[in-house]
Order: structure tokens, then sequence, then C-alpha cells
């Protein structure tokens, strides 16, 4: 079996330095999409080198990017907030640059002594951070789900995130168009959107956003893109570019994020972790 050609060779301690740079120009803070975009500017990638798919929805480069966070932060450099905001800690802001070696090293160990089974020779061989994995599983069954059904699942979330008047169209004819909604900002403005629903499982390519932006020309005041793919860099770009009608893109892993946050079709358990206060007894 011919195995395919791997287009985007960095490693994930290949991304630690622009990772940190990055965050320094985004003033110390940004989210995951906005390091993403800041990394491959510097690193002046290709469209291919970013859209190279690691498996499922996930790309080989914001799988790497993934575990680069995670052993920044484990080194100390990073932190990151409930709402996916990654941030440079104190000693971070003091650190332009980190020896690769020195940080795999360190983080390693500190899971060793937590008795975490490492294998130093690959990322793939640690266990896949929870992050990313329920991620998959949600997106993997979201991929299988009939095309009407995962209409009708969409028109359910528009309408938990506050849309209103939300209508699937006829299948026929609708121009690239599943449906439409009604999203009013205050109490007083309100904007008609067009959405599309589409189970891509690839990359989303920025001729897909020109369409789908000529369809809702002079029948929606801008549009929706919900996606179980991901949205290539020029894809991005075209959706915001001047002079037209703003679409907005969920892509698979936001799309995953949301539904976690709204509960439909998600059951997150809390556990209860209780610890002994015993300087509040010594003071009784």
């Amino acid at each position: 079996m011919k195995m395919a050609k791997e287009i985007f060779k960095y490693k994930f301690d290949d991304l630690f330095n622009p990772t940190i740079n990055a965050l320094h120009v985004l003033g110390g803070s940004g989210s995951i999409s906005e390091i993403e975009e800041e990394v491959a500017k510097q690193m002046k990638l290709t469209e291919a080198e970013v859209n190279d798919l690691h498996k499922g929805n996930m790309t080989k480069f914001a799988y790497r990017l993934a575990w680069t966070r995670n052993y920044l932060k484990g080194f100390g450099l990073l932190d990151n907030s409930a709402r996916g905001v990654w941030v440079l800690t104190g000693s971070g802001l003091k650190t332009k640059e980190v020896d690769k070696e020195k940080v795999k090293r360190f983080v390693r160990q500190k899971r060793l002594e937590n008795r975490e089974s490492v294998d130093s020779s690959s990322e793939d061989s640690i266990q896949v951070m929870p992050e990313i994995s329920w991620q998959e599983s949600l997106l993997e069954v979201l991929k299988g789900m009939d095309p009407i059904a995962f209409e009708r699942l969409c028109q359910r979330f528009l309408r938990e995130l506050g849309f209103q008047n939300v209508e699937v169209t006829q299948r026929s004819n609708d121009g690239g168009i599943d449906g439409f909604g009604i999203i009013k900002i205050g109490t007083v403005i309100s904007f008609k959107c067009g959405f599309q629903a589409k189970r891509y499982k690839n990359t989303v390519s920025p001729d897909i956003v020109r369409d789908f932006r000529g369809a809702i020309i002079g029948r929606a005041d801008r549009g929706v893109i919900i996606s179980t793919g991901t949205f290539t860099r020029e894809a991005k770009k075209e959706a915001i570019r001047d002079g037209a009608p703003q679409i907005d893109l969920i892509d698979g892993n936001e799309l995953a994020e949301k539904l976690k946050d709204l509960r439909l079709g998600v059951n997150v358990e809390l556990v209860e972790q209780v610890s002994i206060k015993n300087e509040w007894f010594k003071s009784i």
C-alpha cells in the first residue's frame, strides 16, 4: 500500500519558538486560530502545508501546534483559559527563544514523575490530549449523519444561539443556501442570515465561500457556513473580503465546542474533588 506523501514536515518541537514569537506579536495572548495564522505567516507556510491532513478533521499543522502549546504550558511559558485563549505567562513574556531539547526533557521528566508512560521518540506515542480526542469522536458522529438530519441539527443549533425564524429551504434550487434565520442585535437591529450546513470531510476552499456569497446576495444581509471540515487560509480571507457581504465561518472544531457548551448531544460530567483544609482546623 502506497503511503501518502507528507507535505507538512515540521515536528511539534520545531514550532516552539514560532509559537512563542507569535504570541509576542499578538500582544501576549491569542485564540488558537490567531496563533495558527501568525505561526503560518512567520514560517511562510504554503496552503498545501497548512491544509495537509493528519487524521479525521484535523490538519498536521493544527495537531502538532496543539502538542506545541501543551509542552510550552508544561514548561511554564504558556497558560490557557476555559474559552481557549492562550497567554504568555510571566516567564513567557520574558522569553524570546527556547532550547527545544531542554523543553522536551523537562516536560517528559515531569510526566514520568507523575507516573505517565512516555515514549520520548514520538509525540504520537503519548496519550492524545482530551481537547482533541472528544472533538474528533463527535465530528465522526456528525460526518456520519444523514444530510437532512445534519441540516435539522444546524437549524436547532442556530436557534439555541439566538437566531429566530430559522427555516430550512427546499432542497432544490437553493443555490447553496440550506436555510435562513434572523439574528437580532439588542432589541432594535436585526439581520437576515443565510446558512449553509455541509458535512465536509476535508478542507473548505474559497470557491465554496464565493459561490455561497453569490447565492445570498439580494436574499440575505450576511451568511454563515457551518462545516465539519476546516477552512483554508484563502477561504478565511475570502469570507471577510472588503466590499462584499461577510460570511461567518464555523469549522468542525468550533462546532464541536459550541455543541458542548450548549449541551446538544454532549454530556459533560463534573467530577467532585474534595480536599482537606488542614490550616482551617488548626485555626479553630
